[in-house]
């Protein structure tokens, strides 16, 4: 192995190890490191359903322009336990150059072949304290291969673990000092080298994931009330609205399960607060039936749904775009709904603050389906500009003789809450006239279905087109939505192909009424999905004279690498 141990422009660092093992604490160190010295940066994670053991890894891709997509390469393998050789034994190339501790990956019997470059962790972490700081070990390395300055390192160390005690500080500074040592020998001697250059411009932006992304659009989107049961890969924007529920004044309810989230989420936007639940897809079965009271209140809802494998219990921890036909068709009955799929951080913010407006607008429950891989991915990207998104306000006061649900020519009609106006303001589950009350007539249940329906051509207003990157003649036609985009953008630009381009849908449904427009110079539409059944396809295909010729399609757990996109497109396009 080793191959080639200069590493140009754009580094893959694979770090694996057991749960327990400190990868998390590694991944973090070096990301804000990366981040604080000016590098482009993109990070990762896969992991096993399980406290401690298993084994799990984390890819942080280092370049000296912005990188946004996982890649299968690994141009440094770092394994802290011989788990980690054999679960990732088919991504390691002639090219991979291996670091860690030799006597503890290959053992008496391990596979000599492969060409380790030694750093006795397990030797040095037991003079310093414990086989825990063999992680800092590691971040002392990398930091002085990449050529990151030392000072900078203690500092973030004192405040990663300034609340745990001075003695744990200096057991943690001493040992990334030994690892900075031994990376510098690597460096100095050419055993290893990197050349990626730095950009102050890093410096100054800011490195978040899908779920802070999501996060800071619901608070953006003036959301002030969350109520769910943890169910990962959700519950991070769950934390994270709880954290700043005093800052932003946002009430944060950890529900006994997600029948109570669903429902308190519906009586606080009775109320007039703007609310979400944020779960993934056995914690929204149990929502279903409340989804559909929604439906029938006219209550405006956002519901985070973060994609996972099912069916069941399926693979918790790892990642599917398995529930994009439960969002659209789930509840009893009919009525309309807004179905969003960010693909990047930043539409992940946009599309967060829109759903509270488009949920208030139109009195309906908006969608934000984004996935495991999404929700634990971050980069750098430049500071939000957030003074240029704004807030409408749909509630008016109940004056005499106002009607909850009047039917109105688009099917909005006017909301106010309870308290806000002389007038009673009725919600039913039951089928109602204008005022609220009760009905069982048989006309007045055609009004109000048609009413209600009658939203999905005012939605069309406000629908998001997608978007359309390559030549506007291109016979072939790439189509992909939510996670999946910056992985087929990389990928079709590393193809340099001028006969390709790339569709990317973050409004899933309902489709913008021009969608046919896109299709039309179109000769061979492959549509690519993380499912097994190609839902997006099969949605396109509801769409008149929209023909989808071939599917590219994962679903083993894992997101798609950039090098996967490549192949099978090659092949397609053949």
């Amino acid at each position: 192995m080793n191959g080639n141990t200069t590493k140009n422009d754009d580094v893959s660092i694979v770090l694996g190890g057991a749960a327990g093992q400190g990868i998390q604490t590694v991944e973090q160190l070096l990301v804000h490191l990366f981040k604080a010295s000016g590098y482009h940066l993109y990070a990762t994670k896969e992991y096993m359903s399980r406290v401690r053991g298993g084994s799990n890894s984390t890819e942080l891709r280092v370049s000296s322009k912005p990188v946004r997509a996982f890649v299968n390469r690994m141009d440094f393998l770092i394994p802290l336990d011989k788990d980690v050789l054999k679960r990732l034994n088919s991504r390691i190339t002639d090219d991979t150059v291996i670091i860690g501790d030799k006597k503890k990956l290959l053992g008496k019997n391990g596979d000599e072949s492969l060409d380790i470059i030694d750093i006795p962790l397990s030797d040095l972490s037991k003079e310093i304290g414990g086989a825990i700081y063999s992680n800092i070990l590691i971040v002392g390395a990398l930091t002085a291969i990449f050529n990151i300055d030392q000072e900078l390192l203690h500092n973030q160390l004192q405040a990663s673990f300034g609340a745990k005690g001075e003695d744990i500080v200096a057991k943690n500074i001493k040992a990334a000092k030994i690892g900075y040592g031994y990376g510098q020998e690597l460096a100095s001697t050419g055993k290893v080298k990197v050349n990626v250059t730095k950009g102050q411009k890093v410096e100054k932006q800011i490195v978040i994931d899908g779920s802070h992304a999501v996060g800071l659009g619901a608070i953006a989107g003036g959301c002030n009330f969350i109520a769910t049961y943890p169910m990962s890969p959700s519950t991070a924007v769950l934390t994270f609205l709880a954290q700043q529920g005093e800052r932003f004044n946002i009430i944060a309810e950890q529900t006994e399960d997600e029948i109570a989230g669903m429902n308190m989420a519906l009586g606080a936007s009775y109320a007039g607060a703007r609310a979400m639940v944020t779960t993934s897809g056995g914690g929204y079965a149990l929502m279903v039936e409340a989804l559909s009271l929604a439906g029938a209140a006219e209550l405006p809802l956002v519901v985070h749904l973060a994609q996972r494998p099912g069916p069941a219990t399926g693979l918790p921890t790892r990642s599917e775009q398995g529930d994009l036909l439960f969002a659209l068709y789930s509840g009893h009955g009919e009525f309309p709904r807004i179905i969003y799929a960010p693909g990047s951080l930043l539409d992940a913010f946009e599309l967060s603050q829109k759903a509270f407006n488009m949920a208030e607008k139109y009195q309906v429950p908006v969608f934000l389906l984004t996935d495991q891989y999404f929700v634990d991915s971050y980069y750098n990207i430049p500071k939000i500009d957030v003074s240029k998104y704004k807030n409408e306000n749909y509630i008016i006061k109940a004056e005499k003789g106002y009607k909850r649900y009047e039917v109105t020519e688009n099917g909005v009609s006017p909301r106010s809450i309870p308290g806000y106006g002389p007038e009673v303001v009725i919600a039913d589950s039951h089928e109602h006239d204008e005022e609220g009350h009760i009905s069982e007539d048989h006309d007045n249940r055609i009004r109000m279905v048609d009413k209600r329906l009658r939203k999905q051509g005012a939605l069309l207003t406000d629908a998001i087109p997608p978007l359309r990157e390559g030549p506007d003649n291109a016979a072939n036609l790439v189509v992909c939505w939510g996670s999946t985009y910056q992985i087929v953008q990389e990928a079709i630009n590393n193809l340099g192909r001028d006969d390709v381009a790339l569709l990317y849908f973050r409004q899933v449904y309902p489709f913008p009424s021009n969608t046919l427009d896109y299709f039309r110079n179109a000769k061979n539409v492959i549509v690519i999905e993380n499912n097994a059944t190609g839902q997006f396809a099969q949605m396109l295909h509801l769409f008149p004279h929209i023909e989808v010729h071939q599917n590219i399609l994962k679903y083993n757990g894992l997101p798609f690498s950039v090098e996967e996109v490549e192949k099978e497109l090659n092949q397609k396009l053949k």
